[in-house]
């Protein structure tokens, strides 16, 4: 029904600017009464970062940046969703456009510049969802302006923590200059540490809120020998796997490739589950990844599991699929289990890693 509906407005949708739409995307998921989003089947139920999760099937930060839809998102069918990013002072971000459709090639380039209402806004909206059912992660960044930024994520962990499932450090977004810059081995690791330590001093009751890192897809495999010890070294609980790229694949057809930010979509499936597949055989089981990038179906997500991922995300393919997608996916994911006799799907994960991680299989 939700697909259907989506097919019949999405002429209408795509004459808006991208930013326009994206905005009555969240504004309506936001005010709509949530949608019953119905029981998984038990074969998709996943545990990770000492969390459980109904379905491996998540929506990505970048979509509802404010925490504005997230009762809306669940309704959709997501097992979690990950709001943000958040920086610690509100901020406008970069000028307008900064989000464009490549339609030809169902992907998208964003220069957002990690906009936001800033931290107090996202942690009232957080402290009144307080126990209703569903795993809330939030995506941290830091001000453009700040002078200490790995700062900023401490004073977002100590903020956030007690309100949320999981948080993320987000020093890949590429449209922050300077942020990837934070992924430099000696610069994660004083980040993270600050960073873990303010959770530390929020923490109630024994429990600690997973703390995960997000990278580029655009590391060498120096830059990622480094972050994947940092992450060990630390006790980092997981890591996402990747953000958007700065790479412009040659196979790009629409006339915004050329746009300056990141992109996402179905042109970085090939590249971010690569990364996914090294960054898998690094880790060595320590803690567990979350796949995003080019996902778009239940083929795309089962890959993403194939090559080590344990809960797979995405966000831009609801730009051009809908959203229903979450539903299609879940349901491919189910039948490809079931098919193989599995009571877990959890049984797969990583089962491709090294002939993905040396381009043999995808």
């Amino acid at each position: 029904m939700i697909g259907n509906l989506f097919n019949l407005a999405r002429p209408l949708i795509h004459c808006m600017d991208a930013e326009t739409a994206h905005r009555m995307a969240v504004a309506g998921l936001a005010a709509a009464p949530a949608l019953k989003p119905g029981s998984d089947d038990p074969v998709l139920a996943t545990e990770a970062f000492g969390l459980t999760f109904p379905n491996p099937v998540g929506l990505a930060a970048g979509f509802d940046k404010n925490a504005e839809a997230i009762k809306g998102a669940f309704g959709l069918g997501f097992g979690f969703v990950e709001v943000g990013g958040v920086t610690p002072l509100p901020q406008p971000g970069n000028p307008r456009p900064r989000v464009f459709r490549l339609t030809e090639d169902e992907a998208v380039i964003n220069r957002y510049g990690l906009n936001s209402e800033g931290m107090e806004a996202v942690a009232s909206r957080l402290a009144a969802r307080r126990g209703q059912p569903g795993v809330v992660g939030v995506n941290l960044g830091a001000n453009k302006e700040s002078a200490d930024r790995a700062a900023d994520y401490a004073i977002l962990a100590r903020r956030l923590a007690p309100l949320a499932d999981f948080l993320t450090i987000n020093v890949s977004s590429p449209n922050t200059p300077g942020l990837r810059d934070l992924q430099a081995e000696t610069a994660l690791d004083d980040l993270v540490a600050r960073t873990l330590a303010a959770r530390d001093e929020v923490a109630a009751g024994g429990r600690r809120t997973p703390v995960l890192i997000k990278i580029a897809p655009d590391l060498t495999p120096p830059e990622l020998d480094g972050m994947v010890a940092v992450a060990r070294k630390r006790g980092i609980d997981g890591m996402i796997v990747s953000n958007t790229t700065i790479d412009r694949p040659q196979s790009l057809r629409s006339a915004a490739r050329t746009e300056t930010g990141g992109l996402s979509g179905k042109p970085l499936f090939a590249a971010s589950t690569r990364i996914l597949a090294e960054t898998f055989l690094r880790v060595e089981g320590q803690f567990p990844l979350i796949g995003v990038g080019g996902v778009d179906s239940a083929e795309t997500a089962f890959a993403k599991i194939r090559a080590g991922a344990t809960l797979v995300q995405f966000y831009s393919a609801m730009v051009f699929k809908g959203p229903g997608l979450a539903r299609e996916i879940k349901a491919g994911l189910s039948q490809q289990a079931r098919r193989a006799g599995l009571t877990r799907l959890t049984a797969l994960i990583g089962r491709d890693a090294a002939a993905i991680a040396r381009g043999e299989k995808l």
